[in-house]
């Protein structure tokens, strides 16, 4: 039986280093259509945005006895899908990319909506829907990228884990909303 030895000896990692090293990050190893996934990368970079504006309303508008427990979650929430766009717009700069944070076209170039809700009720509601559809298109993002891009794959995992704590937190919130009317 023999050993697996090491795929690439290091003379050659470190030749490679000093060729095309005006792509920063991207190595000849990377995998992905660099183009894509800076796309892909930008609508989930919109869909954190336009999550940011619809939480940060819901947390000025909501009223009533039961509010303060959701103000605290969409405070929260908002500063959360803050760190994400942050992360994204890291990640789309490190494939040579450049983040799109115009405000011209921010619905079109997004997974979810901006649906801002008139009661309590509604206002989770929309929260809701917009994480699952985060969570659906991130999943897919993931698959897409597999391992011909591990980084952004785990920066979507990441990203994943806390947009499904998120619809975690509103379909409790809802449950508690419904209860208490």
């Amino acid at each position: 039986m023999s050993e697996q030895t090491f795929l690439t000896d290091i003379k050659t990692i470190r030749e490679r280093a000093r060729q095309h090293i005006e792509d920063g990050a991207v190595t000849e190893g990377y995998g992905a259509d660099r183009e894509t996934v800076i796309n892909i990368l930008n609508e989930a970079l919109a869909t954190e945005i336009v999550c940011v504006l619809r939480y940060k309303r819901h947390y000025y508008m909501a009223d009533g006895l039961s509010s303060s427990i959701a103000k605290g979650e969409f405070l929260e929430h908002a500063q959360e899908e803050q760190q994400h766009a942050d992360q994204l717009a890291e990640r789309i700069t490190q494939l040579g990319g450049a983040p799109n944070f115009s405000p011209e076209g921010l619905l079109s170039r997004s997974h979810s909506e901006y649906a801002e809700g008139e009661t309590l009720e509604e206002m989770i509601k929309e929260d809701l829907i917009a994480e699952r559809i985060a969570i659906d298109s991130y999943r897919e993002i993931i698959t897409y990228l597999g391992d011909k891009d591990p980084t952004s794959r785990r920066v979507m995992e990441e990203i994943l884990a806390q947009e499904e704590e998120h619809a975690d937190d509103m379909a409790s919130l809802l449950e508690g909303v419904r209860t208490s009317t």
